[in-house]
Order: structure tokens, then sequence, then C-alpha cells
């Protein structure tokens, strides 16, 4: 094989893939200097009133700004205070689930960064949605603390027991480039696996003939793309970089729209959490908190997850459709 007959593949493959993958990275390592920067910090100090209204001691109010940076220091704290009888349990679940839109802040840049440079706009609507159905959860859990919790007595110093050691731009490149050179196997990994694959099924009209199939067997399945169902399945099966993979390739071959790509990102997200969170999350709090509870505030956690994810996707698909 030539050079001229090499020069339509480095084209449509291999020149898309490699700014794709440089840009990927240099996303993932711009997200990690912001987190260790802790960028969110600022943001706990404003919380206050928030915490009030929900009726939330001070050790929950403590967890929820403490949780702006650190959700595994959140609920540490909770723990111990549970363990000694200060927080009750309906104030630790209360709590749990306050704690949702911190939780995911300390996520929002490595996220907003690896989605930015394989989607573009869209993915400031992706993201978007999904920190307001986390601003849904705690807003909703400010009014059922509001219904359910006694009023609170006294004066509570919320920031008394946040780490107040301060954050140098070294340290904060260190940590970050540990993390970076610690994620960056699988980003590579799942990605040109994927992207390859996803251009071959793309060029050889696979995703067309699936359509066909669907079309003519199950019409109750012919409206679902085929390149949306491989991103929600990918989802399922893997990390987050192979299903964004899969949409950033099928969004820049003509295979998706953007609203589609959008769409399949928050149903394969919906669908992939409660496997993701068994996996990851659980021996988290079966660490701080005995299983039955920790089983018990996971479920929580996620069934008001679920359902505003639910409300966000339904809500985003009407608006996509008109």
């Amino acid at each position: 094989m030539n050079l001229s007959e090499l020069m339509p593949l480095w084209e449509s493959l291999v020149r898309p893939l490699t700014r794709l993958l440089l840009a990927m990275c240099l996303g993932l390592l711009v997200a990690n200097v912001v987190e260790a920067l802790r960028w969110t910090q600022p943001l706990a100090r404003l919380s206050a009133p928030l915490v009030r209204l929900a009726r939330l001691g001070e050790t929950a109010g403590a967890s929820f700004s403490m949780a702006f940076f650190s959700p595994a220091a959140a609920n540490a704290l909770l723990s111990e205070s549970h363990a000694k009888g200060e927080t009750s349990l309906r104030e630790l679940v209360l709590a749990n689930l306050f704690n949702s839109l911190p939780a995911y802040m300390v996520h929002l840049p490595t996220m907003l960064f690896m989605l930015w440079p394989v989607l573009g706009a869209p993915a400031l609507v992706y993201t978007g949605l999904t920190l307001g159905a986390a601003a849904l959860r705690t807003l909703f859990t400010v009014g059922l603390g509001h219904a359910l919790l006694p009023p609170l007595q006294g004066e509570q110093c919320l920031e008394c027991r946040l780490p107040q050691e301060k954050v140098t731009l070294k340290s904060a490149a260190s940590k970050a480039w540990k993390r970076f050179r610690r994620r960056l196997p699988k980003l590579v990994v799942f990605t040109i696996p994927v992207y390859v694959a996803m251009y071959v099924m793309q060029h050889y009209g696979l995703f067309r003939a699936a359509q066909d199939w669907l079309s003519q067997h199950t019409p109750w399945l012919g409206f679902i793309r085929p390149e949306a169902l491989g991103i929600v399945l990918l989802s399922l099966a893997a990390e987050i970089g192979a299903s964004l993979s899969a949409a950033g390739s099928a969004l820049h071959m003509g295979g998706l729209t953007p609203s589609e790509v959008i769409i399949a990102l928050l149903v394969g997200n919906i669908l992939s959490t409660p496997m993701r969170t068994i996996r990851h999350q659980f021996p988290a709090y079966a660490g701080y908190y005995s299983p039955g509870l920790a089983f018990k505030l996971i479920l929580c956690n996620q069934l008001l997850r679920t359902l505003t994810m639910i409300g966000v996707t339904w809500a985003y698909w009407l608006y996509a459709i008109n």
C-alpha cells in the first residue's frame, strides 16, 4: 500500500483520533490540576444559609462544605458523628442526600474537560443537565429536611471542621501529575479500540444495516439508532471513556446528531450507575458504616439520583424532538 492509498485513512481516522487523544489527555491533566487546587472550596463558605434552611446540625452542615473537595472526608465526618450518637439516622440519611451537589462538583472538572474535546458544545449541555439533576437532589433534600427535622437551636460554626491548610501550585501540580499518570493508561486503552471499531462499522455501513434490520424485524425498536444503542451498551460494559469515544466517533462522522448523542449519554448514565455504585461506592461506604447502613444510604441516594436523572432526560428529550 503506497502513500496515496494511506492518505484517506490518515485524514479520516488516524489524524482525528490523534487529535482526540491529545485533547482528552490535556483536558484530563488540566482537570486534575483544578481538582487539586480545590477550586470548589470557596463555594463551601456560601452554603451556610442552605444548611440552616435544611435544619441540619453542625456536623451535617460541615460535611456538606467538606464534600465540595472530599466526599470521602465528608462521609468519615458523618460516620464518626453517627457512631457517637450526635447525628440521628434520619439526619444521617438526609445529610448523605444533601451532599449530592458538592460530591458531584468534585468530579465536574474531570467530566467537563474530558467531554469538551470530544463533543464540543454538546458537552456543556450534557454537563449542565447532570449538574441540574444533582442540584435538584440537594434542593429536594432541603425541603425534606425542613419538613422532617426539628428547628435548630443556637448558633453553628459550619467551617470549624474544614481543613485549613493552603494548597500551593507546586503541590497541586505534583498531585495532579500522579493522578494523570494513573488514569492515562485506562483512557488510552479504551479510546483507541472503541474509536477504530466505530469508524469501521460506520465506514462499511454496519449501522445502516442494523437500523434496517431493526425496522423490519422489531418495529417497536426501529426508532433507536444503532449508534446511540452502542453508546448505551458501552456505558454499561465499560468506563466512561469507552462510551465517550463511541459518542465522539458517531458525532464526528455524522452518525448521530448532538441531541441524540446527549440523550444516549444520559440514558447510559442512568443505566450504568447502579453497577458502578456496587463496584466502587459500596466498598467505600462499607469502610465507614455497617454493611446494612451503607446499603441503605446508597439505596436512598441512588433512588433519588435515578428519579432526577430520568426527569432531566425526559425534559431534554421533549425539548429535542420539538
